[in-house]
């Protein structure tokens, strides 16, 4: 919006695909949204009961800084249990949610003018997120030809004397991607001759159908030069709770710290107390939930090879997400996207809004049960591409 009380940065409209999802779902009274990664499921009892008896016993204050000290210590016991990876009290920052966890981050770490290099197809918020903390955003597209994988080669012919840091996303909101050890060394190899920092965005762990989830700084020498995201959104489905933490060397924490401290000053004391109980609890809350996401994940990738003209990567490797090829169509993102919601009554969001090579796919999020991605897809099949 223009106007002389606005920032000029801000006079271009800048809103995003996810933002405009809302009142496009309201378009029609019987739209199935499939377009936002905010899961139906209900964030487990146990957790909801254990941290009200928390706010009953006066956890409803300020907490600790850098994050309530109980929650500090669960999140370091996760990361030994899971992953045999140490982790200092030190190197652990709470904040409300990772979204805000990547803005700290950007922010703790650039310069005005240093670029960042994003894996993409990408979460829609990043380039701005790179903008916001003065950096320049470059995309670094990835290929379905290519599993999706980084091409270490592009990735180099990127990296400039800006390039201060990398972005990576897996398993992968919109493609569902997950990247393979074999490509992660192949990047830890790189971000070590051109002295980069990897900040990855980890916050669908759960959600790796193939293999076992590895984070990326427990490769040999990729922890001092790695920043961690995580969030109890998707995880514990927990999004409205706004909580999550990041895993840095101590000094980038120091920072983020006294930067956090301007702008929420301490993540929520109850959403706090809420992912402790979570962490604690993780071996029996999990498990059924990611089966059901497993489930709805296979369910959906099945049904949409069975259209003509649209196919995905099956069978799925992560997250909860799908990146529908639908370039057989002769449609854009944008046009195939519309022409689904107007005929079909089924909200997607087109792949350009994930990055330029997004172009020709549209994205579903496979947060409704099976009933109703069946009543979807039903609907899809009658429409004639």
């Amino acid at each position: 919006m223009k106007h002389k009380f606005i920032a000029k940065r801000y006079w271009k409209d800048q809103c995003t695909a996810m933002g405009k999802s809302d009142e496009m779902a309201k378009s029609f009274d019987d739209c199935i949204n499939l377009s936002l990664g905010d899961p139906d499921l209900v964030t487990n009892d146990l957790i909801i009961d254990k941290s009200y008896g928390d706010a009953k016993c006066g956890h409803t204050k300020y907490t600790d800084f850098r994050g309530d000290p109980e929650l500090r210590t669960e999140i370091c016991k996760y990361y030994k249990e899971e992953y045999h990876m140490d982790v200092k009290d030190e190197e652990v920052f709470v904040c409300a949610s990772a979204c805000l966890g990547m803005y700290l981050a950007l922010e703790a770490i650039l310069d005005d003018g240093d670029e960042v290099i994003l894996q993409a197809p990408f979460f829609t918020p990043y380039p701005q997120q790179v903008e916001l903390a003065r950096g320049i955003p470059i995309e670094l597209p990835t290929y379905e030809d290519e599993d999706f994988q980084i091409n270490v080669e592009r990735l180099e012919s990127l990296i400039t004397e800006r390039t201060k840091a990398l972005v990576i996303n897996s398993p992968s909101n919109p493609t569902g991607n997950c990247l393979t050890v074999d490509t992660m060394e192949k990047i830890a190899k790189i971000a070590v001759k051109h002295d980069l920092i990897v900040v990855s965005d980890d916050i669908y762990t759960a959600f790796s159908y193939q293999n076992p989830f590895v984070p990326f700084a427990t490769l040999s020498g990729m922890k001092e030069r790695t920043i961690i995201l995580n969030s109890f959104s998707k995880n514990f489905t927990m999004t409205g709770w706004r909580v999550g933490n990041i895993i840095a060397p101590d000094y980038i924490i120091k920072v983020i710290q006294q930067i956090n401290e301007n702008v929420v000053f301490t993540a929520p004391s109850i959403s706090q107390r809420a992912a402790i109980h979570a962490l604690r609890h993780r071996a029996q809350i999990q498990p059924p939930m990611v089966e059901e996401y497993r489930k709805r994940m296979f369910y959906a990738a099945e049904r949409i090879n069975q259209i003509p003209k649209l196919s995905v990567i099956n069978p799925p490797k992560g997250s909860f997400y799908l990146f529908i090829n639908i370039k057989e169509t002769g449609l854009t993102s944008v046009q195939a996207a519309e022409k689904i919601l107007e005929e079909a009554h089924v909200l997607m969001l087109p792949g350009d809004a994930f990055g330029a090579c997004g172009e020709g796919y549209v994205r579903i999020a496979c947060t409704v049960c099976v009933e109703t991605l069946k009543e979807a897809f039903d609907r899809i099949e009658r429409i004639q591409f």
